[in-house]
């Protein structure tokens, strides 16, 4: 909790061996407070267990946390070089930082990085990566500006309490199953990891969609928080059981790419053999063959994040606000129509084939 009273500053300034008004200065980060003194208040205050939190009218920083995700995600990534731009145009700066923290530690023993913790330079928060309740209860008690997104909150949370921004990945994820039945597609499998939140919304989509075609969903799956992996083991375990499957919807963007991989191993073909979908990042647009995907449009996200914070920092006590980005459904070549008595061969046996062929011409 921020303890501003007069008191508290009268024992951080005995322990600093300075003013009480210099202490004061240094909560609301006065430039004239020479910086070896600014240093010892700061390390008094951490001591003694007090917050000095004075907010600037000048603070002029975002402050952008990537949680407990690889710093270089394709669409946290996107997300982040957007929110820089939205944030440029409006006379701020960005200030990027990866955090990783616990999901079981209370709010009030949460600690943000260093430089956060006491400094007052930073305006609001932008949460992107994997997030967690106890962060958002700590901002939230702080009365800290911030914006989340909503997608990949991991863990039982209220959030009509916050500033959200989400994207519509559950409409992608139905969108894009439709667009294999539509290709005459039935053995449709998901491929992800349903613990992880972001897999299992869209999860929720592909089976809302099979459902209402009247068709069992079918869900092949590896627990691992690297998506690369996900996808290729989930898929190569499933080629390797023989069961009917003709089109692969991968969770995301690394899951899809890994499952190509596997699919490849396996001695199959894109799209003869089987097609595959996903969500879209630079990456699956670059594939061979390229990936029919949807897409997140992350520079909108972000944009609407930076309004959102910009507007709970000029309107503080205005009601929570959530923003929905919708998706879009993108064709490539990943996908072809089923044609039922076709039957799946690797190409070991085509290349067999080809070679009897050869022979009993020859002969």
């Amino acid at each position: 909790m921020t303890m501003r009273g007069k008191t508290t500053y009268q024992e951080v300034a005995r322990c600093a061996r300075v003013s009480v008004s210099t202490v004061s200065r240094v909560a609301n980060s006065n430039s004239r407070v020479d910086p070896q003194i600014r240093e010892r208040v700061v390390r008094a205050a951490l001591k003694l267990g007090v917050e000095l939190r004075g907010r600037s009218k000048n603070n002029k920083v975002f402050a952008f946390l990537l949680s407990n995700r690889p710093m270089l995600h394709p669409l946290h990534s996107q997300i982040l070089v957007g929110a820089e731009a939205a944030s440029t145009a409006l006379g701020y700066s960005t200030l990027f930082l990866a955090f990783h923290y616990p999901a079981s530690r209370p709010a009030r023993e949460l600690r943000l990085p260093s430089i956060l913790e006491n400094s007052e330079q930073v305006s609001g928060f932008i949460l992107a990566g994997a997030n967690y309740p106890n962060l958002l209860d700590l901002l939230s008690r702080r009365r800290v500006p911030f914006v989340v997104l909503g997608n990949n909150i991991v863990g039982q949370w209220e959030s009509e309490r916050y500033d959200v921004v989400w994207f519509d990945d559950t409409q992608g994820a139905y969108e894009l199953t439709q667009y294999l039945q539509s290709l005459g597609h039935r053995d449709i499998w998901f491929i992800g990891n349903s613990r992880l939140t972001w897999y299992a919304r869209r999860y929720r989509g592909y089976e809302q969609a099979m459902g209402r075609a009247g068709l069992p969903a079918h869900l092949s799956e590896f627990d691992s928080l690297d998506d690369a992996q996900v996808g290729y083991l989930s898929a190569k375990s499933l080629l390797a059981r023989n069961v009917p499957a003709t089109a692969m919807l991968g969770g995301n963007g690394r899951a899809a790419l890994g499952a190509c991989q596997a699919i490849r191993e396996r001695g199959l073909r894109i799209p003869e053999d089987l097609s595959v979908v996903t969500f879209n990042d630079a990456e699956v647009a670059m594939a061979h063959p390229p990936l029919t995907a949807v897409e997140l449009f992350p520079e909108q996200i972000s944009k609407r994040m930076i309004e959102l914070l910009i507007n709970r920092i000029t309107h503080p006590e205005t009601p929570p606000q959530h923003s929905v980005t919708p998706t879009q459904l993108i064709k490539r070549e990943s996908c072809d129509r089923y044609l039922p008595h076709a039957n799946l061969i690797t190409q070991e046996e085509r290349s067999e084939t080809s070679l009897r062929e050869i022979a009993r011409q020859g002969g």
